[in-house]
Protein backbone atom coordinates (compact mmCIF):
# COMPACT_ATOMS: atom_id res chain seq x y z
CA UNK A 1 0.00 0.00 0.00
CA UNK A 2 1.11 3.30 -0.87
CA UNK A 3 -0.22 6.42 0.98
CA UNK A 4 -0.93 9.75 -0.59
CA UNK A 5 -2.03 12.90 0.95
CA UNK A 6 -1.87 16.73 -0.78
CA UNK A 7 -2.88 20.10 0.29
CA UNK A 8 -4.81 22.44 -2.53
CA UNK A 9 -3.83 25.98 -2.15
CA UNK A 10 -7.77 26.50 -1.22
CA UNK A 11 -7.07 23.83 2.17
CA UNK A 12 -9.09 21.49 0.71
CA UNK A 13 -6.96 17.88 1.72
CA UNK A 14 -6.76 14.96 -0.64
CA UNK A 15 -5.86 11.24 0.77
CA UNK A 16 -5.32 7.99 -0.62
CA UNK A 17 -4.60 4.28 -0.16
CA UNK A 18 -3.03 3.04 -3.65
CA UNK A 19 -3.64 -0.31 -3.77
CA UNK A 20 -2.26 -1.53 -7.30
CA UNK A 21 -4.02 -5.07 -6.94
CA UNK A 22 -7.51 -3.32 -5.91
CA UNK A 23 -9.96 -4.74 -8.11
CA UNK A 24 -12.17 -1.46 -7.02
CA UNK A 25 -12.11 2.43 -6.19
CA UNK A 26 -14.08 3.43 -3.36
CA UNK A 27 -13.69 7.38 -2.39
CA UNK A 28 -15.89 9.37 0.34
CA UNK A 29 -16.03 13.28 1.54
CA UNK A 30 -15.65 13.86 4.92
CA UNK A 31 -16.90 16.59 6.61
CA UNK A 32 -16.00 17.28 10.40
CA UNK A 33 -19.38 17.75 11.34
CA UNK A 34 -22.35 16.55 12.75
CA UNK A 35 -24.55 17.28 15.53
CA UNK A 36 -22.15 18.06 18.32
CA UNK A 37 -21.27 20.88 16.16
CA UNK A 38 -25.04 22.41 15.92
CA UNK A 39 -26.77 25.44 18.39
CA UNK A 40 -30.35 24.24 19.97
CA UNK A 41 -32.14 26.51 17.09
CA UNK A 42 -30.52 24.37 14.40
CA UNK A 43 -30.63 21.49 16.17
CA UNK A 44 -30.85 18.39 13.30
CA UNK A 45 -29.74 20.47 10.44
CA UNK A 46 -26.50 18.36 9.84
CA UNK A 47 -28.36 15.23 8.93
CA UNK A 48 -31.39 17.51 7.11
CA UNK A 49 -28.09 18.28 4.97
CA UNK A 50 -27.29 14.67 4.58
CA UNK A 51 -30.36 14.30 2.56
CA UNK A 52 -30.32 18.11 1.12
CA UNK A 53 -27.11 17.21 -0.68
CA UNK A 54 -29.10 14.26 -2.84
CA UNK A 55 -31.50 16.88 -3.79
CA UNK A 56 -30.00 18.33 -6.49
CA UNK A 57 -26.97 20.45 -7.66
CA UNK A 58 -26.27 23.67 -9.92
CA UNK A 59 -25.55 21.07 -13.07
CA UNK A 60 -27.67 18.15 -12.11
CA UNK A 61 -31.29 17.11 -10.40
CA UNK A 62 -32.09 15.06 -7.91
CA UNK A 63 -33.01 12.23 -10.55
CA UNK A 64 -30.12 12.68 -12.36
CA UNK A 65 -27.69 12.37 -9.32
CA UNK A 66 -29.29 9.21 -8.25
CA UNK A 67 -29.71 8.21 -12.06
CA UNK A 68 -25.70 8.38 -12.76
CA UNK A 69 -24.68 6.44 -9.41
CA UNK A 70 -26.87 3.72 -11.08
CA UNK A 71 -25.06 4.34 -14.47
CA UNK A 72 -21.37 4.21 -13.38
CA UNK A 73 -22.62 1.29 -11.16
CA UNK A 74 -21.94 2.50 -7.76
CA UNK A 75 -22.53 1.42 -4.55
CA UNK A 76 -22.95 3.93 -2.59
CA UNK A 77 -25.19 5.73 0.61
CA UNK A 78 -24.06 8.79 3.58
CA UNK A 79 -24.63 8.92 6.95
CA UNK A 80 -24.62 11.93 9.92
CA UNK A 81 -23.36 10.97 13.20
CA UNK A 82 -22.58 13.05 16.42
CA UNK A 83 -19.02 13.57 14.37
CA UNK A 84 -19.17 13.79 11.08
CA UNK A 85 -21.24 13.55 7.52
CA UNK A 86 -19.96 11.39 4.83
CA UNK A 87 -20.80 10.61 1.48
CA UNK A 88 -19.03 7.81 -0.05
CA UNK A 89 -19.28 5.22 -2.88
CA UNK A 90 -17.26 2.36 -4.72
CA UNK A 91 -17.26 1.87 -8.38
CA UNK A 92 -14.53 -0.30 -10.81
CA UNK A 93 -11.39 2.00 -11.41
CA UNK A 94 -12.06 2.91 -14.91
CA UNK A 95 -15.70 5.06 -13.24
CA UNK A 96 -13.34 6.27 -10.57
CA UNK A 97 -13.31 9.66 -11.88
CA UNK A 98 -16.90 9.74 -12.96
CA UNK A 99 -17.05 9.07 -9.22
CA UNK A 100 -15.41 11.93 -7.71
CA UNK A 101 -16.92 14.06 -10.22
CA UNK A 102 -20.49 13.95 -8.75
CA UNK A 103 -19.08 13.64 -5.19
CA UNK A 104 -17.44 16.86 -5.55
CA UNK A 105 -20.39 18.60 -7.64
CA UNK A 106 -22.87 17.09 -4.54
CA UNK A 107 -20.58 18.91 -2.24
CA UNK A 108 -22.07 22.26 -3.85
CA UNK A 109 -26.39 21.78 -3.23
CA UNK A 110 -28.26 24.24 -4.34
CA UNK A 111 -30.59 23.93 -1.56
CA UNK A 112 -33.63 24.78 -3.11
CA UNK A 113 -36.11 26.60 -0.99
CA UNK A 114 -39.15 23.99 -2.50
CA UNK A 115 -36.48 20.87 -1.98
CA UNK A 116 -36.32 22.27 1.38
CA UNK A 117 -39.81 22.88 2.41
CA UNK A 118 -40.47 19.56 1.05
CA UNK A 119 -37.42 17.60 2.58
CA UNK A 120 -38.95 19.19 6.22
CA UNK A 121 -41.86 16.49 5.52
CA UNK A 122 -39.33 13.44 4.69
CA UNK A 123 -37.09 14.34 8.32
CA UNK A 124 -40.23 14.33 10.45
CA UNK A 125 -41.55 11.35 9.50
CA UNK A 126 -38.11 9.98 10.24
CA UNK A 127 -38.12 11.22 13.28
CA UNK A 128 -41.66 9.93 14.26
CA UNK A 129 -40.21 6.43 12.57
CA UNK A 130 -37.61 6.07 14.89
CA UNK A 131 -39.83 7.49 17.74
CA UNK A 132 -41.58 3.65 17.27
CA UNK A 133 -37.99 1.97 17.83
CA UNK A 134 -37.68 1.54 21.31
CA UNK A 135 -33.94 0.34 20.85
CA UNK A 136 -33.44 3.79 19.13
CA UNK A 137 -35.49 6.11 21.51
CA UNK A 138 -33.62 4.69 24.38
CA UNK A 139 -30.04 6.02 23.34
CA UNK A 140 -31.85 9.00 22.01
CA UNK A 141 -32.87 9.80 25.57
CA UNK A 142 -30.37 8.03 27.21
CA UNK A 143 -28.04 10.23 25.44
CA UNK A 144 -29.96 13.53 26.46
CA UNK A 145 -29.79 12.46 30.14
CA UNK A 146 -26.43 10.94 30.46
CA UNK A 147 -24.08 13.92 28.69
CA UNK A 148 -26.42 16.53 30.10
CA UNK A 149 -25.44 19.86 28.33
CA UNK A 150 -21.78 18.39 26.91
CA UNK A 151 -22.23 18.50 22.76
CA UNK A 152 -22.23 14.89 22.50
CA UNK A 153 -25.79 14.09 23.71
CA UNK A 154 -27.57 16.19 21.29
CA UNK A 155 -29.69 14.05 19.02
CA UNK A 156 -28.66 13.48 15.18
CA UNK A 157 -32.08 14.02 13.85
CA UNK A 158 -33.10 16.76 16.19
CA UNK A 159 -36.56 17.00 17.39
CA UNK A 160 -39.94 17.93 15.66
CA UNK A 161 -39.86 21.58 17.06
CA UNK A 162 -36.23 21.83 15.97
CA UNK A 163 -36.70 21.00 12.33
CA UNK A 164 -39.99 22.80 12.03
CA UNK A 165 -38.37 25.61 12.87
CA UNK A 166 -35.38 25.45 11.27
CA UNK A 167 -35.31 27.95 8.06
CA UNK A 168 -33.51 28.03 4.46
CA UNK A 169 -31.49 30.88 5.49
CA UNK A 170 -30.21 28.89 8.25
CA UNK A 171 -29.79 25.68 6.88
CA UNK A 172 -27.35 28.16 4.15
CA UNK A 173 -25.40 29.97 7.17
CA UNK A 174 -24.47 26.33 8.37
CA UNK A 175 -23.39 24.76 5.30
CA UNK A 176 -21.20 28.04 3.95
CA UNK A 177 -19.66 27.55 7.53
CA UNK A 178 -19.07 24.21 8.11
CA UNK A 179 -18.73 22.81 4.36
CA UNK A 180 -15.39 24.84 3.77
CA UNK A 181 -13.01 23.97 2.10
CA UNK A 182 -10.65 23.80 5.36
CA UNK A 183 -13.47 21.81 6.90
CA UNK A 184 -13.81 19.03 5.00
CA UNK A 185 -11.30 16.28 2.97
CA UNK A 186 -11.62 13.76 0.20
CA UNK A 187 -10.19 10.26 0.77
CA UNK A 188 -9.79 7.70 -2.10
CA UNK A 189 -9.09 3.98 -1.34
CA UNK A 190 -7.89 0.96 -4.25
CA UNK A 191 -6.74 1.50 -7.77
CA UNK A 192 -6.15 4.67 -9.06
CA UNK A 193 -3.97 7.67 -10.81
CA UNK A 194 -2.96 10.00 -7.63
CA UNK A 195 -1.84 12.75 -9.80
CA UNK A 196 -5.09 12.55 -11.79
CA UNK A 197 -6.91 12.85 -9.20
CA UNK A 198 -5.32 16.02 -7.81
CA UNK A 199 -5.78 17.56 -10.76
CA UNK A 200 -9.23 16.80 -11.42
CA UNK A 201 -10.33 17.84 -7.75
CA UNK A 202 -8.03 20.63 -8.08
CA UNK A 203 -10.08 21.49 -11.24
CA UNK A 204 -13.34 20.68 -9.64
CA UNK A 205 -13.35 22.45 -6.48
CA UNK A 206 -11.10 25.82 -7.57
CA UNK A 207 -13.70 27.98 -6.02
CA UNK A 208 -14.21 26.54 -2.77
CA UNK A 209 -13.40 28.65 0.25
CA UNK A 210 -11.94 28.14 3.62
CA UNK A 211 -13.89 29.17 6.77
CA UNK A 212 -11.69 27.97 9.69
CA UNK A 213 -15.14 26.00 11.39
CA UNK A 214 -14.57 25.30 15.04
CA UNK A 215 -15.37 22.85 17.52
CA UNK A 216 -15.89 23.21 21.26
CA UNK A 217 -14.46 20.60 23.40
CA UNK A 218 -16.08 21.23 27.21
CA UNK A 219 -15.11 18.58 29.98
CA UNK A 220 -17.78 15.34 29.79
CA UNK A 221 -18.90 14.84 33.33
CA UNK A 222 -21.93 12.47 32.57
CA UNK A 223 -24.86 11.66 35.04
CA UNK A 224 -24.55 8.89 36.86
CA UNK A 225 -27.32 6.49 38.86
CA UNK A 226 -30.63 5.38 37.01
CA UNK A 227 -33.61 7.02 35.39
CA UNK A 228 -36.65 4.89 34.22
CA UNK A 229 -39.25 5.98 32.28
CA UNK A 230 -42.89 4.16 31.44
CA UNK A 231 -44.48 4.08 27.97
CA UNK A 232 -47.46 3.16 26.58
CA UNK A 233 -47.63 0.06 24.04
CA UNK A 234 -44.03 -1.70 25.17
CA UNK A 235 -43.92 -5.39 25.17
CA UNK A 236 -40.16 -5.49 26.12
CA UNK A 237 -37.80 -3.29 28.68
CA UNK A 238 -35.02 -1.19 27.06
CA UNK A 239 -31.62 0.13 29.52
CA UNK A 240 -28.90 1.57 27.75
CA UNK A 241 -26.37 2.06 30.00
CA UNK A 242 -22.95 4.61 30.43
CA UNK A 243 -19.70 4.75 32.23
CA UNK A 244 -16.76 6.93 31.61
CA UNK A 245 -14.20 5.92 28.55
CA UNK A 246 -11.32 7.65 27.01
CA UNK A 247 -11.39 9.93 24.05
CA UNK A 248 -10.14 8.97 20.07
CA UNK A 249 -6.88 10.45 21.02
CA UNK A 250 -6.15 8.78 24.38
CA UNK A 251 -3.23 6.18 23.71
CA UNK A 252 -5.52 3.91 25.94
CA UNK A 253 -8.30 3.69 23.36
CA UNK A 254 -6.95 0.44 21.91
CA UNK A 255 -7.22 -0.98 25.44
CA UNK A 256 -10.69 -0.25 25.95
CA UNK A 257 -11.88 -1.32 22.94
CA UNK A 258 -10.51 -4.57 23.45
CA UNK A 259 -12.17 -4.49 27.35
CA UNK A 260 -15.53 -3.89 25.81
CA UNK A 261 -14.61 -7.13 23.67
CA UNK A 262 -13.86 -8.91 26.84
CA UNK A 263 -17.34 -7.87 28.46
CA UNK A 264 -19.69 -7.10 25.56
CA UNK A 265 -19.10 -8.93 22.40
CA UNK A 266 -21.49 -11.99 21.20
CA UNK A 267 -19.08 -14.31 23.71
CA UNK A 268 -18.30 -11.98 25.95
CA UNK A 269 -18.94 -11.89 30.27
CA UNK A 270 -22.40 -10.49 29.68
CA UNK A 271 -23.10 -13.37 27.05
CA UNK A 272 -22.83 -16.16 29.59
CA UNK A 273 -24.29 -14.45 32.45
CA UNK A 274 -27.20 -12.99 30.80
CA UNK A 275 -27.88 -14.36 27.30
CA UNK A 276 -27.01 -17.76 28.26
CA UNK A 277 -28.86 -18.19 31.03
CA UNK A 278 -32.43 -16.94 29.18
CA UNK A 279 -32.63 -13.57 31.38
CA UNK A 280 -32.28 -11.37 28.41
CA UNK A 281 -32.41 -11.42 24.45
CA UNK A 282 -29.38 -8.31 24.11
CA UNK A 283 -26.71 -7.18 26.56
CA UNK A 284 -24.01 -5.60 25.30
CA UNK A 285 -20.99 -3.17 25.69
CA UNK A 286 -18.87 -1.25 23.24
CA UNK A 287 -16.56 1.86 23.97
CA UNK A 288 -17.02 4.86 21.66
CA UNK A 289 -14.24 6.84 21.44
CA UNK A 290 -15.01 10.05 20.20
CA UNK A 291 -13.31 13.28 19.60
CA UNK A 292 -12.11 14.72 22.71
CA UNK A 293 -14.32 12.48 25.17
CA UNK A 294 -15.02 8.29 25.36
CA UNK A 295 -17.57 6.55 26.95
CA UNK A 296 -18.47 3.05 27.77
CA UNK A 297 -21.91 2.54 26.01
CA UNK A 298 -24.37 -0.71 27.19
CA UNK A 299 -27.33 -1.77 25.93
CA UNK A 300 -29.75 -4.65 27.90
CA UNK A 301 -33.26 -6.07 26.56
CA UNK A 302 -35.02 -8.02 28.75
CA UNK A 303 -38.70 -9.05 29.61
CA UNK A 304 -40.49 -6.75 32.36
CA UNK A 305 -40.49 -8.57 35.05
CA UNK A 306 -36.90 -9.75 34.27
CA UNK A 307 -35.90 -6.20 33.94
CA UNK A 308 -34.29 -5.33 37.45
CA UNK A 309 -32.55 -8.94 38.05
CA UNK A 310 -31.07 -8.62 34.58
CA UNK A 311 -29.75 -4.98 35.61
CA UNK A 312 -28.54 -5.78 38.79
CA UNK A 313 -26.18 -9.09 36.92
CA UNK A 314 -25.17 -6.69 34.26
CA UNK A 315 -23.74 -4.65 36.85
CA UNK A 316 -22.40 -7.06 39.25
CA UNK A 317 -20.61 -8.25 35.84
CA UNK A 318 -18.86 -5.38 35.76
CA UNK A 319 -17.97 -4.39 38.58
CA UNK A 320 -16.31 -8.11 38.68
CA UNK A 321 -14.72 -7.54 35.59
CA UNK A 322 -12.79 -4.25 37.77
CA UNK A 323 -10.56 -6.70 39.50
CA UNK A 324 -8.78 -7.53 36.15
CA UNK A 325 -9.38 -9.69 33.07
CA UNK A 326 -7.48 -13.34 32.22
CA UNK A 327 -4.29 -13.39 29.73
CA UNK A 328 -6.77 -15.80 27.84
CA UNK A 329 -9.83 -13.49 27.54
CA UNK A 330 -7.97 -10.75 26.85
CA UNK A 331 -5.97 -12.50 23.56
CA UNK A 332 -9.30 -14.04 22.43
CA UNK A 333 -10.87 -10.27 22.53
CA UNK A 334 -7.63 -9.09 20.82
CA UNK A 335 -7.51 -11.72 18.07
CA UNK A 336 -11.52 -11.11 17.28
CA UNK A 337 -10.59 -7.09 16.71
CA UNK A 338 -7.66 -7.78 14.45
CA UNK A 339 -10.00 -10.22 11.86
CA UNK A 340 -12.78 -7.65 11.86
CA UNK A 341 -10.29 -4.84 10.82
CA UNK A 342 -8.04 -7.14 8.78
CA UNK A 343 -11.16 -8.36 6.77
CA UNK A 344 -13.12 -5.19 6.44
CA UNK A 345 -9.73 -3.82 5.32
CA UNK A 346 -9.48 -6.21 1.98
CA UNK A 347 -11.48 -4.11 0.07
CA UNK A 348 -11.34 -0.35 -0.86
CA UNK A 349 -15.08 -0.39 -0.05
CA UNK A 350 -14.36 -1.47 3.30
CA UNK A 351 -10.85 0.27 3.93
CA UNK A 352 -12.09 3.29 2.74
CA UNK A 353 -14.20 3.86 6.34
CA UNK A 354 -11.13 3.26 8.57
CA UNK A 355 -8.69 5.27 6.93
CA UNK A 356 -10.53 8.37 6.56
CA UNK A 357 -12.36 8.14 10.25
CA UNK A 358 -8.51 7.86 11.49
CA UNK A 359 -7.14 10.61 10.10
CA UNK A 360 -10.34 12.88 10.28
CA UNK A 361 -9.57 12.23 14.30
CA UNK A 362 -5.83 12.88 14.56
CA UNK A 363 -4.57 13.83 11.18
CA UNK A 364 -2.35 10.77 10.45
CA UNK A 365 -2.83 7.75 8.46
CA UNK A 366 -2.21 4.36 9.94
CA UNK A 367 -2.06 1.41 7.97
CA UNK A 368 -4.57 -1.66 8.81
CA UNK A 369 -1.12 -3.41 9.21
CA UNK A 370 -0.15 -0.63 11.68
CA UNK A 371 -3.58 -0.63 13.57
CA UNK A 372 -3.91 -4.52 14.16
CA UNK A 373 -0.28 -4.16 15.96
CA UNK A 374 -1.65 -1.25 17.82
CA UNK A 375 -4.48 -3.72 18.95
CA UNK A 376 -2.29 -6.14 19.46
CA UNK A 377 -0.03 -4.07 21.71
CA UNK A 378 -2.79 -3.18 24.23
CA UNK A 379 -1.37 -4.93 27.22
CA UNK A 380 -3.43 -6.26 30.54
CA UNK A 381 -1.18 -3.52 32.20
CA UNK A 382 -3.33 -0.65 30.03
CA UNK A 383 -6.33 -2.73 31.20
CA UNK A 384 -5.53 -2.54 34.83
CA UNK A 385 -4.48 1.16 34.22
CA UNK A 386 -8.28 1.28 33.12
CA UNK A 387 -10.05 -0.46 35.54
CA UNK A 388 -8.06 1.07 38.38
CA UNK A 389 -9.92 4.29 37.55
CA UNK A 390 -12.98 2.14 38.42
CA UNK A 391 -15.27 3.72 35.40
CA UNK A 392 -18.48 0.42 35.73
CA UNK A 393 -18.47 2.76 39.90
CA UNK A 394 -19.84 5.17 38.09
CA UNK A 395 -22.59 3.87 35.80
CA UNK A 396 -25.80 5.57 34.64
CA UNK A 397 -28.47 4.01 33.22
CA UNK A 398 -31.65 4.78 31.39
CA UNK A 399 -34.76 2.47 30.64
CA UNK A 400 -38.25 2.59 29.09
CA UNK A 401 -40.21 0.27 30.15
CA UNK A 402 -44.02 -0.71 29.89
CA UNK A 403 -46.60 1.26 31.97
CA UNK A 404 -47.75 -0.92 35.04
CA UNK A 405 -50.85 -3.44 34.15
Amino acid sequence: MTFHETILPNGLTLIGEHNPEAQSFAAGYFVKTGSRDESAEVAGVSHFLEHMLFKGTAKRSAEAINLEFDAIGANYNAYTSDERTVYYGAVLPERGAALVDLLSDMMRPALREDDFTLEKNVILEEIAMYEDRPPFKVFEEGNARFYGQHPLGRSVLGSPESIRALTQGQMLEYFSARYASDNLFLAVAGRYDWDAVVAQVERLTRDWRPSRAERSYPDLEGATGEVRVTLPNLSRAHTALYAPGVSAQDPLRYAAGVLANVLGDGSGRLYWALLDNGLADSASLSHDAADGAGVFVGYVSTSPEGQAEALKIYRETLQRAQEGVTEDEWRRAQRKLATSLTLRGETPFGRLMSLGVRYQTDGRYASVQETVSQIMAASLTDADTLLSRHPFDQLFSFTLEPEPT
